[in-house]
Parts: structure tokens; C-alpha cells; sequence
């Protein structure tokens, strides 16, 4: 068996022995331009074009995180990068519900006690406490009910917010409405209080958090944005915000990654920025997964995580 890996970022090494020690017969290394020799399997993240393209002989493609839009887009704009036929294969969970339950949690809970407005009037030695929010009025709405949207919708619950979401299909999770399909977006938005997108980034989903979505909401509504930077109209949210509709903001993702320094949201007052840390992939994990996925392959059953590639997720 011949495994390839490519990842911009993570550190080539660790991956290659950790794969080597949980498959000690197969032989894998690290992809290098100009490589075309045989492979089996591809592990990659933002591969070049010429990695996959015309890899006829592979028998799946990982994606090594929860997002497989970088790779679809690429086969958009040059259709023939991923192989025909060929399985692509995303991570699910592998530590990341966890870290999003953290993250979530945490900026949830912060708004819901207004502890950003006290942060800002202890900036100007003001001691004047708020009224509190109740629970019954502050509805949290999640978009995207996949793996990470079950977790965070189950986690807020137990909180003892009143949570929904909406998706492309109908969802059972117990304790949280479902809203599904197009035509249901505008009555789940109507009286979320604050909304997380936890959406897949997808040609129908671009831009989708924007001016209309947000004057459907709450008057003085939150926005957590823990999806894509694609999702988002940065200008529409910081209309928004400049109009009183949209009261802060927290997000962890941007289209443009860094986020330029002389870029509005640095220094909007009720806007927080986190560098993409949300959920990270966590290796080892994430190569337990992979190597699981791959003898389920070899056996000839269905892998966890397998992608629609016409719905994108």
C-alpha cells in the first residue's frame, strides 16, 4: 500500500511515522513536485493541482480537517483535480467538537452575561451594572447541523438555552427544533437573539451571512462566525453593527487570512477576532481516523466521513 501526504502547515514527520506505526506494511511519504509515482491514498490539505490530477489508481482521497472546500473549489476551477470515482473523505470530530464546544460556550455565555459590555465600560471607569438577559428571550439559532452543529446545539442546551437550527435537511436532535430547506431560513431566523454559523462553506452557502439575514433577526442581535470567511459580507455586517441592528460580533474566520492590519475589524469596539482556532486538528486523533478509514476501505465498506461531492460536505 502507498500513502502520500501533503499539508502546507503541519509538520511532515510526525505524520509519516505516525501513519508508518499504525500501518507498519504500507509505505508512505511525503508528496514533492514532480512525483507521479503510485499511490493509494492521499492525504492532503490545499493540495496542488498536479498532486491529484489524473490519479486514476487511488482509492480515496483524506482531506485532513472538517472543510473540504479548499479541494472542491480547486476542482471547480480546473475540473479533472480530483480523479473521477475517486472517495474523498473528511475528518468528523476527531477532538475539534470538543475545542468548538469550548469556543462556543465561551462567547455564548460571555454576551449572554454582557461581560463585553463591562469590558468596555470598565474601559472608561464606568460602574453601572445592566440589566441581564433571560433565557427564555434569548433564542440562539445554529446554521449547519452536521457533526460540529449536533455538539454545539446538545452543549448549549445543557445551559439551558433555548437552541434551533437550520439546515439543508430536516435533523433529530433531542431537545433542539430543526429547521430545514430554504423556504424555513426566514421563520428560524425570526426571534434568534444570537446566530452561530457553523454552515459548510458550499456555492449556495457563500455570502449568506448579509444584509438580509441580518435585518431577520432580533433587533440588537450576536453573530458568532466559526464556519468560513466566504460566508460572511464583511460590509453588510459592519452596516449592521454602524446601524444598531447586529450588537457585536465575535469571529474566528475571514476571507482573507491574516486579516490585514488596516482592516475595519481590528478596531471595531464590539467586534472580537480569534486567528482561525475555533477547532483545530488535533493529529493524533486525526490519524486514528484516517488509518481506521483506510482498512474500512480495504475492506470493502463505506469510510466515516465520506463526501457528497456534488452537495459539498
Amino acid at each position: 500500500m502507498n500513502i502520500i501526504f501533503y499539508h502546507p502547515f503541519f509538520e511532515a514527520k510526525q505524520w509519516l511515522s505516525g501513519i508508518k506505526s499504525r500501518l507498519p506494511t504500507a509505505n508512505i511519504r511525503q508528496w514533492r513536485r514532480g512525483d507521479t509515482q503510485p499511490a493509494d491514498y492521499a492525504l492532503v490539505w490545499q493540495p496542488p493541482q498536479e498532486m491529484l490530477a489524473k490519479r486514476t489508481e487511488l482509492k480515496g482521497v483524506f482531506a485532513l480537517g472538517a472543510g473540504v472546500d479548499a479541494i472542491l473549489d480547486q476542482e471547480r476551477r480546473h475540473p479533472g483535480t480530483l480523479p473521477a470515482g475517486v472517495p474523498l473523505v473528511r475528518l468528523e470530530d476527531t477532538g475539534m467538537s470538543l475545542q468548538m464546544q469550548e469556543y462556543v460556550v465561551s462567547s455564548v455565555l460571555r454576551y449572554f452575561r454582557r461581560m463585553d459590555e463591562y469590558h468596555l465600560l470598565q474601559q472608561q471607569k464606568i460602574w453601572q451594572p445592566l440589566e441581564p438577559h433571560q433565557h427564555d428571550k434569548f433564542i440562539v439559532g445554529i446554521l449547519g447541523a452536521g457533526v460540529l452543529g449536533k455538539s454545539v446545539a446538545h452543549k448549549l442546551a445543557e445551559f439551558g438555552f433555548t437552541v434551533r437550527c437550520w439546515s439543508r435537511t430536516p435533523k433529530q436532535i433531542d431537545g433542539v427544533a430543526s429547521f430545514a430547506g430554504k423556504e424555513k431560513l426566514p421563520a428560524f431566523l425570526q426571534g434568534t437573539q444570537l446566530l452561530i454559523n457553523l454552515l459548510p462553506n458550499t456555492p449556495e452557502t457563500v455570502g449568506i451571512l448579509n444584509h438580509s439575514l441580518f435585518s431577520q433577526l432580533n433587533a440588537n442581535a450576536y453573530i458568532i462566525n466559526i464556519a468560513r470567511g466566504a460566508h460572511l459580507l464583511e460590509r453588510d455586517l459592519l452596516a449592521a453593527m454602524n446601524a444598531g441592528k447586529i450588537a457585536a460580533a465575535t469571529l474566528d474566520v475571514f476571507a482573507e487570512e491574516p486579516l490585514p492590519s488596516m482592516h475595519p475589524f481590528w478596531s471595531h469596539p464590539r467586534i472580537t477576532i480569534t486567528p482561525h482556532i475555533a477547532a483545530v486538528t488535533l493529529p493524533e486523533a486525526a490519524m486514528d481516523q484516517v488509518v481506521a478509514n483506510i482498512r474500512a476501505i480495504e475492506a470493502g465498506r463505506e469510510p466515516v466521513g465520506l463526501v457528497d461531492v456534488a452537495r459539498g460536505y
